[in-house]
């Protein structure tokens, strides 16, 4: 049994969680109170979306998207911030969270940029020479979620009549409202900024050992955060649609690797 007391915790980590837990609070309440979607307002959006506000590049860390999603980022802070900030003290591990958090959202941007460009393009070159088999097409590739809705609305009728101009404006406004969607989806959480730490403690301490939950076997820092890399890349490569933001986390790690290569030729200590 985990026996977690206030006290034990170190300011800058005990702090971050709290106002995550409130931030999630704030979100049940404003969302079931007052119908004001918290995420939408704080989460990070894609900067050509009409929902994109810049301080959204720091607000989404303090935002999760529910309970599990915030127990485990938080429980991965706690287990590890709390060690790198009695090592490094406060303000370091602060100035260290900030920076990956803001790395991870940088690099998912930038990702997400490059999705984004190549569904507009797709969308364009449907524009150029339309058909339902093209219309087909793209929204598996792109919108697989809205297949089924898509082919009873459109796509059904659309085969049997492939000249009709009403199905073509259709599959446009289509396409339209689909795009607009998916750059108004919010990304949230500490994730990113999550996986800096868990880097910084690899580097830190590479041959402390953990033991894993799924499977319990003990297993050093360093393979730990290399075997987590890895999967992140791998994931983020293998499913670019996915709910998770697997290149935010690798975004996290990044940076954080940078930064601690920069401090460690400013001083013969590491921290």
């Amino acid at each position: 049994m985990i026996n977690i007391r206030l006290s034990d915790i170190p300011p800058v980590v005990k702090n971050l969680i709290i106002i995550n837990i409130i931030m999630l609070l704030a979100t049940w309440v404003t969302g079931n109170v007052f119908d004001i979607r918290l995420s939408q307002i704080l989460g990070l959006h894609y900067f050509k979306s009409e929902l994109f506000e810049p301080y959204q590049f720091v607000t989404h860390i303090f935002m999760h998207g529910g309970f599990t999603h915030l127990l485990f980022n938080m429980y991965a802070l706690w287990m590890f911030g709390r060690i790198l900030e009695t090592a490094w003290g406060s303000k370091r591990f602060f100035i260290y969270f900030i920076v990956t958090g803001l790395g991870a959202a940088v690099l998912h941007t930038f990702v997400i940029h490059l999705q984004m460009t190549s569904i507009l393009n797709d969308i364009t070159a449907f524009s150029n020479t339309p058909s339902p088999e093209a219309c087909a097409l793209l929204v598996k590739e792109h919108f697989p979620e809205f297949y089924t809705q898509v082919y009873n609305k459109l796509l059904e009728g659309w085969y049997s009549n492939p000249d009709s101009q009403n199905y073509i404006a259709m599959s446009q406004q289509f396409m339209k409202e689909l795009m607009d969607m998916k750059m108004n989806i919010p990304t949230v959480g500490a994730s990113g900024a999550v996986f800096g730490v868990l880097l910084a403690f690899g580097m830190l301490f590479p041959n402390t050992q953990l033991v894993l939950l799924f499977p319990p076997i003990p297993i050093k820092a360093k393979y730990f955060v290399i075997f987590y890399g890895a999967l992140e890349l791998w994931l983020g490569l293998t499913q670019p649609g996915s709910n998770i933001a697997h290149f935010a986390h690798l975004g996290g790690m990044l940076f954080g690797f940078i930064l601690i290569k920069l401090w460690s030729k400013k001083t013969t200590n590491f921290y």
